[in-house]
């Protein structure tokens, strides 16, 4: 039973099918897919986003690497087209602080031997045109993509769909049931109950609103993240733009997503005018060639933020049967296959993996006092 029907819980779904698991159900509050996963952006840039070389970007690397295989199955299992692009990510440096960022950047990630390329203005501006004639120079990371979210849950529902995955939608999770040391099912607010040999709690932002009897889980807050979107008549950028500020993420249909914005909103899910004017002004001064358009949607996501900004993988070595897959906050889209992989190994496999020590839900404890901070 997994609890919790994002991209994380479905996609732990297809890789125990994969494995030969026979009876799997996700029970989801909401409708599948309809919280972050919907409202994610689905840049897969670990080496853009990285500050360090550790045990996390080890991970976020490692999912990358994946996606080109994970994006194949899913379209050959599904046929649908998950709008996997492999063009990279730009980098971009519009002032002189920004350069000396670049500057330091690729220093030490040229030094570390990831593969990142430092691109004159012109140079930048003769691969992205449509860029704000301001841009200084670049940092160009080649391994780095995107994916279209939307379009990854629909392949993953419909993997679910054909697969004889059970889904029940509407079904909020108040408490899971542990018996005799070993976790049992779980139980729905309104009280009914749902029996499993094996529990997966995957529900993102709502992780900490589920009572798991004497186990201290992990704080997990919603972090409100909003975007907004442009509609140009054709596709104006090739690549992930990133500014210190803001980034662009253009789709194949013309869209331009700007974003994102990092609020401590609680649950609220609203959008709100001051994040749409902030936005568009960080979009344009990437591209001031957006200047003429309108913002044609406006939404937000709950990214679900552990203490440490790090997901929590693992399981209590008080009871068995029970993993935690959550907390993945803004990565959750590319977290999906390794978190899938090394969730479903320990279930179907009983195998154990660094990164369900490294980021096992034991690392806290529950007298941890450290404030949940969500600054960028």
């Amino acid at each position: 039973m997994i609890i919790g029907g994002g991209v994380i819980g479905l996609a732990i779904a297809r890789e125990l099918r994969l494995k030969g698991v026979r009876k799997i159900a996700v029970l989801e509050r909401g409708a599948v897919g309809r919280e972050a996963s919907h409202a994610a952006a689905g840049m897969l840039a670990p080496n853009a986003e990285t500050e360090k070389l550790d045990e996390f970007y080890r991970l976020c690397d490692e999912s990358n690497r994946l996606y080109p295989d994970f994006a194949a199955a899913l379209f050959a299992e599904t046929g649908v087209d998950v709008g996997f692009d492999r063009q990279g990510t730009l980098y971009l440096a519009l002032t002189e602080n920004d350069s000396e960022e670049i500057g330091r950047r690729f220093a030490w990630q040229r030094g570390a031997g990831l593969r990142v390329e430092r691109l004159s203005a012109a140079e930048t501006r003769r691969v992205e045109p449509f860029l704000s004639p301001d841009v200084r120079e670049s940092l160009f990371f080649p391994e780095d993509r995107q994916v279209e979210t939307r379009r990854l849950v629909a392949a993953l529902e419909r993997f679910a769909a054909l697969n004889n995955i059970e889904i029940r939608e509407r079904t909020s999770v108040a408490r899971i049931v542990f018996e005799n040391g070993r976790a049992a099912g779980a139980e729905t607010e309104d009280g009914e109950k749902f029996f499993a040999g094996t529990v997966v709690l995957a529900a993102g932002a709502w992780s900490s609103q589920i009572a798991a009897g004497a186990l201290a889980l992990p704080a997990v807050k919603p972090v409100r993240g909003q975007i907004v979107a442009f509609q140009t008549a054709k596709r104006l950028f090739q690549r992930v733009i990133y500014s210190p500020r803001g980034y662009l993420v253009p789709r194949a249909d013309g869209r331009v997503l700007a974003g994102a914005t990092s609020e401590d909103a609680g649950f609220d899910k609203s959008v709100t005018t001051a994040a749409a004017a902030r936005l568009r002004a960080n979009a344009l001064e990437i591209a001031p060639s957006l200047v003429n358009l309108e913002i044609v949607e406006q939404w937000a996501g709950l990214r679900p933020l552990a203490a440490d900004r790090r997901p929590v993988l693992g399981s209590f070595p008080q009871v068995e049967n029970f993993l935690l897959a959550t907390a993945h906050f803004r990565n959750g889209i590319l977290l999906a296959p390794v978190t899938a992989r090394i969730i479903a190994e320990k279930i179907a496999e009983n195998r154990d993996s660094d990164y369900l020590r490294a980021f096992g839900p034991e690392r806290f404890r529950a007298n941890d006092s450290r404030s949940l901070n969500i600054s960028a």
